[in-house]
């Protein structure tokens, strides 16, 4: 197989906000292309976890090579990279940005311009893309171009009078996107006989093949056979196989410059294949790295214990396969006193946290319990020292404490005219402070300035709610900020569990405990003795719940006879309940965990 000429490469990713048809058009461009067959194809091929396909999206960054002869004869290889649009997931997005030249913005010709639409446009702008817009969903009824275009032009500002029409569902508008592609996309650039430089865009465990890597060879060629070495680890591995997708994994000979394909090199262990590595060849090595992708900065994190603690050790090596495959996603060992020996874990976001927790439960069948997430906090600590807080239970006595400051990020939300009071109400409620409104036709676009754990624990839930699925958010980090924070601890007959301790403002703390003594009283079953359940800040009860005893009817077998009788059996009773309180062990059932950690909505 003789290698691509440079100038007939096209290496382009598609950006977009979450269900503007990312996955869609990229089926529609394999099936142009004839990367599967009719009977091959399904609906989102590149969706290739179950979890991507039941819940619609995209978690995974994927890469498909497609051949392509346009209108003019000529032959050229599309390498194409389908990423995910929510927020949680930037971080793929902003890798596989990077392994490309170009760009196809896509924006539902009904829908308009979103929150995540702008992130991922900036992220492509700052990879200094080239742009192709194109509007999808041309096939609905409600479908505006003309209005939407001009959104484009003034939200975003990227020319969009030569947008693509567009339906990827129908395939209206297809053969446009590819012309438009060859002619507008730059090709890349490279150097066949300079010495190997390749960038490790992404690596994944396979149970068959061991540690795959996906690379994007920038200059000279990657051939089997070769020795090639990691250059941030220093290890040293030999080729065995190299191949490219087209969705399905097909061998090569050899990987140019400007190619993206995927190579096995018996990598064992997983912190070999590092995402954002150089890789070169051992006898002849580059002269420099190339920059590799900004660590990303996991901004939420929960606890992850096993139910059963013989698991521990199955949730370590889950956890160290999941990362390879997710390279946002950190973890360390901790134990809790509740709940023994587990890991503390950072997440990019919620949605990150919940598609982990599933992919552990499904894909290493585990039963963990998850502990409230929670954001890392700065304690400045009175003998000067600063430290990071990851566990609400790890907060020192108060007295040590000088003043403590919270994560605070920018937020910015669109949503429907007619939503904007509620939208701001809501951000009020959560402490928020405005920075700027405007408007984009109908829609306006609100930033605000919110605390981080806020944000947490069900805001993206009740946004949604309150604009009937409108609205469209995406946040970035902003500052650390000093706040009356304190910690409140919740008391199961008398006993504190560590698991749910919470960080949260003063104000919010009496409703916070109380609600969730609340939650915790519907959720744990009753005993043969009475419960308190309390919420605390220090040695201050500032919420109380008292799960009432079940009782055993003792005086059943009297049958008439004196009173004093049955008042003895239930004297006897009521001194057992009193002992069974002191030395009374309550368990908490784990779907009560789960169920208290969900805060209440109201």
């Amino acid at each position: 197989m003789a290698m691509t000429k440079l100038s007939q490469i096209r290496n382009f990713s598609i950006v977009a906000h979450i269900d503007h048809g990312k996955s869609t058009l990229a089926d529609r461009l394999i099936q142009v292309c004839g990367g599967l067959t009719a009977r091959e194809m399904s609906e989102q091929v590149l969706d290739n976890m179950d979890i991507e396909r039941e819940r619609g999206i995209t978690i995974k960054a994927q890469t498909v090579r497609l051949d392509y002869t346009s209108k003019s004869g000529e032959h050229f290889v599309l390498n194409l990279m389908d990423t995910p649009g929510h927020v949680d997931f930037g971080y793929e997005v902003s890798r596989s940005l990077s392994a490309c030249e170009g760009s196809l913005l896509v924006v539902d010709a009904s829908q308009g311009v979103e929150a995540q639409t702008l992130a991922n446009v900036y992220q492509a702008i700052d990879a200094d893309h080239e742009m192709v817009v194109v509007l999808n969903k041309m096939d609905l009824p409600a479908a505006e171009p003309e209005r939407v275009q001009a959104q484009i032009e003034d939200v975003i500002g990227l020319p969009a009078d030569d947008a693509i029409a567009v339906s990827a569902k129908t395939g209206l508008g297809i053969d446009e996107v590819l012309e438009a592609i060859v002619a507008k996309l730059p090709a890349p650039e490279g150097d066949s006989e300079a010495p190997l430089q390749a960038l490790l865009v992404d690596s994944w465990y396979d149970p068959y093949l061991g540690v795959m890597t996906l690379v994007r060879v920038r200059d000279g060629v990657l051939k089997k056979g070769m020795k090639i070495r990691m250059m941030a680890s220093g290890a040293v591995h030999n080729v065995e196989r190299v191949g490219i997708f087209g969705p399905k994994p097909e061998a090569v000979e050899q990987l140019g410059p400007g190619e993206i394909g995927f190579i096995n090199a018996g990598v064992k262990t997983v912190s070999d294949a590092k995402v954002g590595d150089t890789i070169t060849e051992d006898r002849r090595v580059c002269a420099e790295a190339l920059p590799g992708f900004k660590p990303s900065v996991p901004v939420v994190f929960c606890g992850l214990f096993p139910i059963d603690a013989a698991d521990f050790s199955g949730l370590r090596e889950a956890l160290e396969k999941l990362s390879l495959n997710d390279s946002s996603f950190s973890f360390e060992a901790e134990t809790s006193a509740a709940l023994g020996f587990g890991f503390r874990c950072g997440f990019l976001g919620l949605l990150h946290m919940e598609v982990i927790r599933e992919r552990l439960s499904r894909e290493f069948d585990l039963d963990l319990i998850s502990t409230a997430p929670s954001v890392v906090y700065k304690l400045n600590i009175t003998d000067g020292a600063v430290l990071d807080m990851h566990n609400p239970a790890d907060m020192p006595e108060v007295t040590k404490i000088d003043s403590l400051e919270e994560p605070w990020i920018k937020a910015t939300i669109m949503a429907p005219d007619e939503y904007l009071g509620q939208v701001l109400s809501l951000c009020v409620e959560r402490r928020g402070e405005q920075i700027d409104l405007t408007y984009a036709g109908s829609r306006a676009m609100v930033v605000y300035r919110l605390p981080l754990n806020e944000v947490v624990f069900d805001f993206y839930d009740r946004l949604k709610s309150v604009t009937r699925g409108y609205a469209s958010f995406d946040y970035q980090m902003d500052e650390y900020r000093g706040g009356d924070l304190v910690k409140v601890s919740i008391l199961v007959n008398g006993d504190p569990v560590d698991a749910l301790a919470m960080i949260v403002h003063r104000e919010q703390a009496e409703f916070r405990g109380r609600a969730i003594c609340a939650r915790l009283k519907d959720l744990i079953p009753r005993q043969m003795f009475k419960i308190a359940l309390q919420a605390a800040i220090g040695g201050k009860v500032i919420a109380r719940e008292t799960i009432s005893a079940l009782r055993k009817d003792v005086t059943a077998k009297c049958y008439g006879g004196d009173v004093s009788r049955k008042r003895k059996l239930l004297e006897k009773q009521k001194e057992g309940k009193k002992r069974m309180r002191q030395f009374g062990k309550v368990d908490i059932p784990q779907n009560a965990f789960l169920e208290a950690l969900k805060m209440s909505d109201n």
